[in-house]
C-alpha cells in the first residue's frame, strides 16, 4: 500500500481511507471488525469515522466510534484516526454546530468513544451559518495546542467558506484546516469548478467519499427492481438521502455506459470508479466503504490500475453533465 503526503504537512497516509459510516447499522460488530482486520491486511491505516455515526440512525449516534475503539485496542499507533463533529448529538439546544462549547464537549467525548488520547484529523461535518467562524477556528486552535487533536479538517464546506476560513487562520496565527472531505464521484462533480481548484492552490489535502455513489456505480443495481435488499438505498434514514442523492434516470443511464467501458476495459465497475478517483491529481485518498471484508478487495485492486487518457476522456463525457456546480448539503 502507497502512502502519500497529506497536504502540505508531514503526515503520510494510506493511499486508501477506510469509511466507517454504516458500522452498528448495516452490520453488526462482528463483521466491523472483520471488515477493519481486511483493511489492515491490505494496508490501509487511515480510518475515517464521525460521532453522528452510524448515519441516519440517531438513536445510535456513537456507536460507530464505539466498535472502532474496541478495535483499536493495542494497535492504536497502527492507524491514523480522523472523527468529525457538528451534527446533532443529543435533544439540547447546544448539542450540535460549530460552537465552542460543543466542539470542546464533542471532542472529548469522541476521545472517550475511540478509547484514545488524541485524535489524528479532526474534522467538521458541516457549516454552521450560527457559529461566528472565529469562534470555531479558536476553539480548533486550541484544541491542537492542547494536544487533543493534531490536525484539523473540513467536510461537505463550500469553496468559498473554505477560502475565508484560510484567511482568518492566516491572519490571527491560527493552525489553518488541512483537509476537506468532499461527496465526489463520476455521478457527482461539482466540486470540480471550485473546491478543488482551491484545493490545489491552497495544498489542501481531498478525501472524497462516496466513490462508488453508495455502491450505484458497482453496476449492482437497476432502477426498475429498485434498492437491493441490505444495501446503503434501503438504510433506515440514510437510505433516503441516497436515493434522493443518485436514484434519477439520469444517473442509471450514466451508470450503464460506465458499466460498458468496464467491460469492455475488462475489469469491475467498481475497480474501475475508484481507479478514476485515484486518476484525479488532487485526489489524496478515497474514502471506501465496505459491507463485507471481501468488498475492500476491488478498492485496493484499483490501486494497481492505470487508466489510459483516452479511457478517462469517455469517463469524462460520460458524466460532463454531473460537473454541474449544486448547492452544498450534507443532511
Amino acid at each position: 500500500m502507497e502512502h502519500v503526503r497529506f497536504g502540505t504537512t508531514g503526515l503520510k497516509v494510506s493511499r486508501l481511507c477506510l469509511g466507517t459510516m454504516t458500522m452498528g447499522v448495516q452490520f453488526d460488530e462482528s463483521r466491523s471488525a472483520a471488515i477493519l482486520d481486511r483493511a489492515a491486511e491490505l494496508g490501509i491505516t487511515f480510518i475515517d469515522t464521525a460521532n453522528v455515526y452510524p448515519a441516519g440512525d440517531r438513536a445510535r449516534a456513537g456507536l460507530s466510534e464505539e466498535i472502532l475503539g474496541r478495535w483499536l485496542k493495542g494497535r492504536r499507533d497502527e492507524v491514523i484516526l480522523a472523527t468529525k463533529a457538528c451534527g446533532q448529538m443529543g435533544e439540547r439546544a447546544w448539542d450540535r454546530g460549530n460552537s465552542r462549547k460543543h466542539l470542546v464537549e464533542a471532542c472529548e467525548a469522541s476521545l472517550r468513544r475511540l478509547g484514545t488520547d488524541w485524535i489524528d484529523l479532526y474534522q467538521l461535518h458541516g457549516p454552521d451559518p450560527e457559529t461566528p467562524l472565529e469562534e470555531t477556528l479558536r476553539c480548533l486552535d486550541d484544541l491542537v495546542t492542547a494536544g487533543k487533536v493534531r490536525y484539523v479538517g473540513v467536510s461537505n464546506w463550500p469553496a468559498w467558506m473554505l477560502a475565508r476560513s484560510l484567511g482568518v487562520s492566516e491572519r490571527e496565527g491560527w493552525h489553518r484546516f488541512v483537509s476537506v472531505q468532499p461527496r465526489y464521484n463520476l455521478l457527482y462533480r461539482g466540486i470540480e469548478q471550485e473546491l478543488l481548484p482551491l484545493c490545489r492552490a491552497e495544498g489542501i489535502a481531498v478525501i472524497p467519499y462516496n466513490p462508488l455513489a453508495g455502491g450505484l456505480l458497482s453496476g449492482k443495481h437497476t432502477y426498475e427492481d429498485g434498492p437491493a435488499a441490505g444495501s446503503r438505498f434501503r438504510l433506515s434514514g440514510a437510505g433516503e438521502k441516497y436515493r434522493r442523492r443518485y436514484w434519477q434516470p439520469a444517473q442509471f443511464a450514466a451508470v450503464d455506459a460506465i458499466v460498458s467501458v468496464a467491460a469492455e476495459a475488462a475489469m469491475a465497475p467498481a475497480i474501475l470508479a475508484v481507479a478514476w478517483m485515484l486518476a484525479q491529481p488532487s485526489v489524496t485518498a478515497p474514502i471506501v466503504g465496505a459491507s463485507r471484508p471481501e468488498h475492500l478487495d476491488d478498492s485496493a485492486a484499483a490501486l494497481d490500475v492505470k487508466l489510459d487518457d483516452d479511457l478517462l476522456a469517455r469517463l469524462n463525457d460520460l458524466t460532463d453533465e454531473f460537473r454541474l456546480v449544486e448547492p452544498v448539503s450534507w443532511t
